[in-house]
């Protein structure tokens, strides 16, 4: 049976989350340091370190809620985003979704998932599995090879590559991957 968390070390972690949330959004979470953090939120290396091996670790605990709801969403919420709608709709749907999460959260994201780590993310795992979960019941073949294929466009680089660098819009992103989708019908 876990422990309870100790009464100092949630008012340790509130800090520190507090104090990352705000370097993360207004720096490039590449640029922001484990020291940084911890002088923001006025705890010790040790105390950050003990709870977050890194500042990935730091960027998944802020982004998990965000996450977490948008799951809930897609097991039990209203189609089409929620069961009962056909696949492609679903599909259309957690993309518009997931390009709201980029364009809020985004900041975020890029400090959790760089490169190969996004693929051992809980989240990605849950989206990879929702995903391939549409293109099954869409009968598609290969779902397994298109799964990430689909994914790949929300992948946090690409999005901000394309309205950064390229001045796409997230609403234009999200249309033309809902057209991406409802060419799966």
């Amino acid at each position: 049976m876990p422990s309870a968390e100790r009464a100092d070390a949630a008012k340790n972690r509130a800090k520190v989350l507090a104090a990352a949330a705000v370097l993360f959004a207004e720096r490039d979470a590449s640029e922001v340091t484990m020291d940084d953090i911890a002088k923001a939120a006025g705890v010790g290396r040790g105390t950050l370190y003990r709870r977050y091996p890194d500042r990935a670790s730091i960027a998944i605990a802020l982004l998990d809620e965000h996450e977490r709801v948008l799951q809930e969403k897609l097991m039990r919420g209203e189609p089409p985003l929620g069961p009962g709608a056909p696949p492609a709709e679903r599909l259309a749907a957690f993309y518009t979704e997931m390009i709201e999460l980029l364009r809020t959260h985004g900041h975020l994201v890029l400090g959790s998932e760089v490169g190969q780590s996004r693929f051992a993310t809980g989240a990605y795992g849950f989206w990879r599995a929702h995903v391939r979960a549409l293109l099954v019941a869409a009968g598609k073949p290969d779902p397994d090879t298109l799964t990430d294929v689909l994914l790949a466009p929300l992948a946090p680089e690409v999005f901000r590559f394309q309205t950064e660098q390229l001045g796409i819009s997230p609403d234009r992103i999200a249309s033309t991957l809902r057209d991406l989708a409802s060419s799966l019908t």
